[in-house]
C-alpha cells in the first residue's frame, strides 16, 4: 500500500486526482489538503510515498511549499502541478528536488506512469537503504579490549585525511573490515569503495583488471572494459594481498599514484584518475623487498599510515562479545532462534590457538549453533569447535 498526499486547493481537481489513483491501485492510502499550510502540516505529521503538491494556492504557494518539504523529507517524490504552463516554475521546482512537473489538466497516461516511475523510486531509495544497513552490519568492529579500543582510534584520526594506508595482519584477522570502516568515515564515502583481490587474480590479467584494456589489447578481449581504478574514480580502491601483486603491475600502480593517471592495457591515452588507495596485506613486506619481491618505492607510496591489525590470539578478551555477535548473525541467517552460550564455554573458548582468527573463529560459531545444545556448552566446545 502506497500513502499519497494530494496538495491542491481547487475541491474538483482533489477529487479527480484521488479517483484516477484509487482506480489505478485500490490499494493506494490518499490524503488531501485543501491548501499549502495544511499540506506541510501533513506531510510532517505522517509517513509519504508520493506527494501531489498544486503551485498556485492560498496562504502559501506551492514553491514554499516544496523547499518546506524538501527540508524536513528530500526522499519523498513531489509531484508538482499547474494550469498556468509556466516552463520557468517548472524547471525552479525541479532544481528544488521536486521528481516531475505536470500540467492542468494532466494526460491520463502521462499522469499513471509518472506515478509509477516515483513510487518506483521511492521503493529503490528503500531498498538501498536497508541493502546499506545490513552491508553496515556485516562490517560491524566487535570488541572492547585495549587493542580494538586503540585500533577505533587509529581508525577515526585517519580515515577523514586523504592520506594512503597500509593495513597489516595475520589472515583473517579483520583487514576488510578496517578498509571498509576507513572509507565509511572519510570524506568519500558517498562513492564506491572498489575491492579488489590480487592473490585471486593470474598475474597476466592483474594489469587488465586495475587499469582496464581496450578491444582487442588480447585474445579474448572483445570490448573496451574499465579497470578498477577508473571505477573507483572519486572514491576510494582497496588492494587487498598486495604483497601477491606482480613487480610488473607494482610498477604500473606505483606511475598511477605519482601521476594520478593510468593508461588501459593496449591502450595509448592516459586516464585521470582520483582515488585514495587502501592497501593491506599479510606478509612482511619489508621482507619482500630484501629479498627483491616488492618494490620499497611502492612500499614508501602505500605507507604513510600502517595499521596494524591485531589477531585472535591478542585480543581475546573480546572473545565473549564475538560469540554473541556470531551466534546472533547465525541465527539472523539460518531463521531460528539464537543460542545461549555457557560461561565454561566461553573460556574454553579463550584457551584454544586461533591461527585462523576472526574468520575460523566464526566458522566455529556456525558450527557451534548447529551442532551443540540449545545452550552451547563447555563439553560442546571441546567437542565440536576444532572439528
Amino acid at each position: 500500500m502506497s500513502r499519497i498526499l494530494l496538495i491542491e486547493d481547487e475541491d474538483g481537481i482533489r477529487r479527480v486526482l484521488k479517483k484516477i489513483l484509487l482506480e489505478e491501485d485500490s490499494a493506494h492510502e490518499v490524503h488531501e489538503a485543501a491548501d499549502g499550510k495544511a499540506g506541510v502540516e501533513a506531510f510532517g505529521d505522517g509517513a509519504w510515498d508520493l506527494v501531489f503538491c498544486d503551485i498556485k494556492m492560498p496562504h502559501m504557494d506551492g514553491t514554499e511549499v516544496l523547499d518546506r518539504m524538501m527540508a524536513v523529507n528530500p526522499e519523498v517524490p513531489v509531484i508538482m502541478i499547474s494550469g498556468h504552463g509556466d516552463i520557468n516554475t517548472a524547471v525552479d521546482c525541479l532544481k528544488k528536488g521536486a521528481f516531475d512537473y505536470l500540467q492542468k489538466p494532466p494526460d491520463l497516461n502521462r499522469l499513471l506512469s509518472t506515478v509509477r516511475n516515483a513510487l518506483d523510486k521511492k521503493s529503490l531509495v528503500q531498498e538501498v537503504k536497508t541493502l546499506k544497513k545490513k552491508v553496515s552490519k556485516k562490517y560491524t568492529m566487535v570488541g572492547e579490549s585495549a587493542s580494538m579500543e586503540e585500533l577505533r582510534s587509529l581508525i577515526e584520526k585517519v580515515a577523514p585525511s586523504e592520506a594512503r594506508v597500509l593495513i597489516t595482519g595475520p589472515n583473517g584477522s579483520g583487514k576488510e573490515l578496517v578498509a571498509h570502516h576507513i572509507h565509511e568515515k572519510s570524506e568519500r564515502s558517498g562513492q564506491p569503495l572498489i575491492e579488489v583481490n590480487c592473490a585471486a587474480i593470474p598475474s597476466e590479467l592483474i594489469e587488465s583488471e586495475l587499469f582496464g584494456h581496450k578491444k582487442g589489447a588480447f585474445t579474448g578481449a572483445q570490448k573496451d572494459r574499465k579497470g578498477k581504478f577508473e571505477l573507483a574514480h572519486g572514491g576510494t580502491l582497496f588492494l587487498d594481498e598486495i604483497g601477491d601483486m606482480s613487480l610488473s603491475a607494482q610498477a604500473k600502480v606505483l606511475r598511477a599514484l605519482q601521476e594520478h593517471k593510468i593508461t588501459p592495457v593496449g591502450g595509448d591515452r592516459s586516464i585521470n584518475v582520483d582515488v585514495r588507495v587502501l592497501a593491506a596485506t599479510n606478509k612482511d613486506l619489508r621482507k619482500e623487498i630484501a629479498e627483491g619481491k616488492f618494490r620499497e618505492d611502492l612500499y614508501h607510496r602505500l605507507s604513510v599510515i600502517v595499521i596494524e591489525v591485531p589477531g585472535l590470539n591478542d585480543r581475546k578478551d573480546d572473545i565473549p562479545a564475538l560469540a554473541e555477535h556470531f551466534l546472533k548473525n547465525v541465527a539472523g541467517e539460518y531463521g531460528s532462534a539464537q543460542k545461549s552460550i555457557a560461561s565454561g564455554a566461553i573460556a574454553a573458548l579463550q584457551d584454544y590457538d586461533w591461527t585462523g582468527n576472526i574468520r575460523e573463529f566464526r566458522n566455529v560459531m556456525e558450527r557451534l549453533h548447529i551442532l551443540g545444545g540449545a545452550e552451547i556448552s563447555r563439553e560442546d566446545v571441546l567437542k565440536f569447535a576444532h572439528k
